[in-house]
């Protein structure tokens, strides 16, 4: 038997998480001096009620040994295989964590750790995969082959609604977040050999924006694996998110369109307004 888990940056609903039966190991959030961890105990209406209080960007973290080592000791005494998924060692210490975690039980060669190369649903596409394929009973070996070779084929961008949060966070210049906030721009990001990089800017109001975004991706979306996309987003308006939704449900090309939420972590860094599409490249 094989068990998947992904730390909490890979913006799985509950539902899907169930559906699949993976587990999460939190990432934390610090506000000033006050603890969270992802996705328990704090939402990301909070996070961004506090940002703006405070003009600053919460500082997020990956989980402790002790709270991986006290997540995957049940499974590793009752056999059980695990294959654990993480955000990009690029963007934290969780897959280092997740890899230690497994020498202090002495069960690295029951525990595989999947650096992901990637964020959000771009982690959680790979998660799914993992899951069916345990679930029809394929081998945790294999599994991990399979997920190495889809790694580079995950495609994950998104489009900022304000440059503000990624300013606070260091990852955009101050003179960059003033003339994107004067001239209405939005950066699209991509992730990119695990790191987060600028790519096209767009330029308006932005439900006009993020389906243009969606539009100019059509031909690489005819490209994708059709098993599902995913349209993940930061607290977008419910109107703009039927818009895309609506869109790729037109291309009458994937099995699957789903919407999830972003946690707080990702949440954290790119702020509200923020909407990706992503999939599986053949």
């Amino acid at each position: 038997m094989t068990k998947i888990i992904c730390d909490s940056t890979c913006d799985l609903s509950k539902d899907l998480l169930k559906k699949y039966e993976i587990s999460i190991l939190p990432l934390h959030i610090l506000l000033g001096d006050e603890e969270y961890n992802d996705g328990v105990d704090l939402t990301p209406e909070e996070i961004y009620k506090w940002a703006d209080a405070h003009k600053t960007t919460p500082k997020t973290s990956a989980p402790s040994i002790e709270e991986a080592v006290g997540l995957f000791e049940p499974y590793v005494k009752a056999g059980v295989e695990l294959i654990c998924f993480s955000i990009s060692s690029e963007m934290s210490a969780s897959a280092n964590v997740m890899r230690l975690a497994a020498q202090e039980l002495n069960a690295e060669d029951r525990i595989t750790v999947v650096d992901s190369r990637n964020l959000s649903t771009g982690i959680g596409l790979l998660a799914v995969q993992a899951a069916i394929q345990a679930q029809k009973g394929t081998d945790a070996k294999t599994i991990a082959k399979n997920m190495e070779e889809l790694k580079p084929k995950v495609r994950a961008s998104f489009v900022v609604d304000t440059l503000t949060y990624l300013y606070r966070g260091g990852r955009c210049s101050g003179l960059a977040a003033l003339a994107g906030s004067a001239l209405k721009l939005h950066p699209r990001i991509e992730v990119t050999d695990g790191a987060m990089k600028p790519g096209n800017k767009y330029r308006g109001s932005i439900d006009r924006v993020i389906l243009h975004y969606a539009k100019d991706m059509e031909s690489q979306l005819h490209q994708a694996m059709p098993d599902r996309v995913f349209i993940t987003h930061s607290g977008c308006d419910a109107g703009i998110v039927k818009q895309v939704y609506d869109y790729l449900d037109g291309l009458h090309y994937f099995d699957e369109i789903l919407e999830t939420r972003a946690g707080g972590v990702i949440s954290s860094h790119c702020g509200p307004g923020t909407l990706g599409v992503l999939f599986i490249s053949k």
